[in-house]
Order: C-alpha cells, then sequence, then structure tokens
C-alpha cells in the first residue's frame, strides 16, 4: 500500500547532507513494511536488523567507535555486503541508546551509508536527539491513503481537486459512502488489508482487538509502575468521555476521588508515544494560541478511528443511524487529521458555552476556527458568534454535504479533511 511518507524517502535518500533517519510513530502504522517497501525499490540490497534482544547488535554498537569497524561487523553479522550509496541499513525496534550512539558516527561526516531506524516509542526521541540524526513522524493511514489502497485514487484527486477550486465534488455520495468504510476500518495497514481482501466484519473487529491489545502492552513499558494501571484506566475511558454533552476530560468520571495529579504523567506518557492526541480549551482568541491555553481543560481523542469504533461497541448498521457517535467519530477524526498534520489543537469555549470544536493556527501564524455542523447539530452558531468577536482570514464548518461557501465560512465536506494542511489552508 502506497503511504505519503515514500516521498519524504526520496528526497532524504537524495540529500546532499543526508543523515542517519530516525522513524517514529506508534506500532501497527506500518512503519517497518514501509522501509523496507521503501528498500526493496529503490536499493541494491536491504539490511535489516531486529534490535529487539539483540546482544550481538548492541554489543557492536558497545565496542565499536568507527564507521568502517561499524560497517564491517554488521556485514558480518547480516552475512550481506554492505554497499556504499546501494545499500540501506534497517535497524527495527530501536531502544537501546548505544546504537544510537554508533548511527550519530554516521551523521558526523559525510559517509556513503544510508541508515533508517525504526522506533514506536515517541520518548525515546528525548535521548536520541542530535544534529547527526534527522527525525520524521509516521502515522495511521488517512483517508486519501485509504482511497489509494482501494485503487480509487481518481476519486481522491477529484476530492483535492473540489477543495482546491472551490466547486462541488460530482461523486459526492460515493466518496461520503467510502469514508463511513473508513471509519469502520480506520487508518491501521492490517486492518484496511483486511477489508479489502474480504474479512468478514467479525473478523475485522478481531484483528482490531488484537491491535488493541498491543496498544495496551505499550502502555505497560511506562518505567513507572503505576502509571500503567492509569495508563489504561485513561485509554479505556475515553469513548464513555467522548460520549458526555461535554467532551472535557473528567478525572472523576473514571471512579470517585479520582484526582489530576494521579493521572498527569500517565496522560502525558500517551499523548508524548502518541496513543492519544489532546486538544486544549481557550476561552480567548491571540497569537500565539499556546498562550491562551488552559492546562487543566482539555479533551483526548484516539489516534485512529477504527480503534474508537469498536471500543464504542459499534456495527456499521447502527452506526449509519446514530447521529450521536457520528459526531464522536467526525471530531476524532478530525483531531487526529490536524494532529498528524503538525497542528496544536484547541477548542473554543465561551464563558456563555458557546464551543467552536477547534481552533488551530498554521505556520503563517493564521488563526483557523473549524466547525462540525451535522444534523443532529443543525442549529450551531457557536462560529458566528466567536467571528463577531475576531476577523479570521479563513474559517470552516465540517459537514456531510458538498463543498459550498456561504458568508464567509467555507463548508467542507467530512471525508475531505485530509485537504486540511499547511499547505491547503
Amino acid at each position: 500500500m502506497e503511504r505519503k511518507i515514500e516521498s519524504f524517502f526520496h528526497k532524504w535518500k537524495n540529500d546532499i547532507i543526508r543523515k542517519p533517519l530516525v522513524v517514529y510513530g506508534p506500532k501497527q502504522i506500518g512503519k517497518t513494511f514501509t522501509v523496507l517497501n521503501f528498500g526493496k525499490s529503490e536499493y541494491k540490497n536491504c539490511i535489516y536488523f531486529n534490535s529487539t534482544n539483540n546482544k550481538q547488535l548492541i554489543d557492536i554498537f558497545k565496542k565499536e567507535r568507527s564507521v568502517d569497524k561499524l560497517i564491517v561487523n554488521l556485514s558480518l553479522l547480516s552475512g550481506e555486503t554492505i554497499l556504499e550509496n546501494d545499500s540501506l541499513l534497517i535497524f527495527d525496534n530501536v531502544n537501546d541508546v548505544e546504537i544510537i550512539k554508533g548511527l550519530k558516527l554516521f551523521g558526523s561526516g559525510n559517509h556513503p551509508y544510508h541508515i533508517i531506524a525504526i522506533t514506536s516509542r515517541r520518548e525515546n526521541l528525548h535521548s536520541f536527539k542530535g544534529i547527526e540524526l534527522q527525525f520524521k513522524g509516521m502515522t495511521g493511514m488517512d483517508f486519501e491513503e485509504y482511497l489509494w489502497a482501494r485503487d480509487e485514487r481518481q476519486l481522491a484527486d477529484l476530492i483535492r481537486e473540489s477543495f482546491e477550486k472551490r466547486k462541488t465534488c460530482p461523486f459526492h455520495k460515493v466518496a461520503l459512502d467510502m469514508f463511513y468504510e473508513y471509519l469502520f476500518t480506520g487508518g491501521l495497514p492490517e486492518v484496511v488489508l483486511s477489508y479489502i481482501n474480504g474479512f468478514s466484519d467479525n473478523e475485522i473487529m478481531a484483528v482490531k482487538g488484537k491491535i488493541i491489545d498491543s496498544y495496551m502492552k505499550e502502555i505497560a513499558l511506562n518505567p513507572t509502575l503505576i502509571d500503567i494501571s492509569r495508563g489504561i484506566e485513561v485509554l479505556n475511558s475515553i469513548p464513555l468521555q467522548l460520549q458526555k454533552e461535554n467532551k472535557k476530560f473528567q478525572y472523576g468520571f473514571m471512579g470517585y476521588g479520582k484526582r489530576a495529579k494521579e493521572y498527569d504523567t500517565a496522560i502525558k506518557y500517551l499523548v508524548e508515544n502518541q496513543l492519544v492526541c489532546r486538544s486544549y480549551k481557550i476561552r480567548t482568541v491571540k497569537s500565539p494560541l499556546s498562550s491562551c491555553r488552559q492546562t487543566d481543560s482539555f479533551k483526548l481523542y484516539l489516534v485512529d478511528e477504527g480503534i474508537l469504533f469498536s471500543m464504542l461497541n459499534l456495527n456499521r448498521k447502527s452506526f449509519l443511524y446514530n447521529e450521536q457517535m457520528k459526531e464522536i467519530l467526525y471530531e476524532n477524526h478530525i483531531a487526529k487529521t490536524l494532529m498528524e498534520s503538525g497542528y496544536s489543537l484547541y477548542y473554543y469555549q465561551s464563558e456563555g458555552k458557546a464551543e467552536v470544536n477547534f481552533v488551530v493556527q498554521n505556520r503563517m501564524g493564521q488563526i483557523i476556527p473549524i466547525e462540525i455542523t451535522i444534523k443532529s447539530m443543525s442549529k450551531a452558531k457557536s462560529l458566528s458568534v466567536l467571528m463577531k468577536k475576531h476577523t479570521f482570514s479563513t474559517a470552516y464548518r465540517i459537514t456531510e454535504n458538498n463543498f459550498s461557501t456561504k458568508k464567509e465560512v467555507r463548508y467542507i465536506p467530512i471525508y475531505a479533511v485530509f485537504c486540511l494542511n499547511d499547505n491547503k489552508i
């Protein structure tokens, strides 16, 4: 399955100041498969090392502190000839600092070796940091990548064209129906591939259940024992938190007497490792938005819609007729997509409780409000209230309807949220 990050890999390969690349992101999003696929298509040979419990590999990096000796020993360990500028060395599941220290040697000079390290623990980047390395985050498949996987590239192109030229999409109903399928599968490649291969809904739910278990095991890597159970509590509570009328995360919702200071570290761990994304409340709108955030008021979202779909105990038929569940999944989808595009997330709530679902600030400093409006929220006026107080160059309403523009607000169908990135808005 084609992934957008592949275009970045090509630029990295041809960069004259190329450094070892560290690709990070949650488990099960296709990091290893995508890197291996890139290696097989772009290099004469692709040399793979799994770092997990690999004592021989770690010992090599502990012992050797020169590039030439590392290459000789890595070649002996793998049984492969490492070619200058024509081999890709892949180090998977990298969590050991000794390996990173060795890889940094390749980034301290102009060496003819191409190296990609992969880790699922973003917190590792604190100990991995250094000018000798380059870092790139990876996420699950967005809806555009899903359409590519379904061999619907023409539809994806039509959606982009409609967004850019501000015209209606001629296949709006088809796109909306396929987006409903995407909400069921989510963006995890194994689940998408299971759906494409004709697995039953129950079989797909089982695949998602296995992935949820792997996320729980990832939480178990938290170095603080008590925060393991708290992290699991938080993750399990998110579907229930999002079903409340006020979706603000409430500690007491997990049980009587629960307090913020008991869960701060666990939540930070989940956010840092990209298992959840967080949106902070703001009551004023000014640049930078980070100066307006209320750190004790926030919402939490899951980083995959298909996982949330399962944790809400939905089936595809019940979902189509449940406006509340649509709203929850739409809001989660927008949060995840904006986060993947590099935005910090905020939501606006006035003293009078008018709420705009998202307010983001792009790299040009422009502040952009984004409101969800579906049938059950047809009288939503919060965006209009906010626009009377502030002037925005761009404002969006996300709907189930086709593209349109009304009173300086652009109406964007929910399936086109992937178009909202820094290059477009």
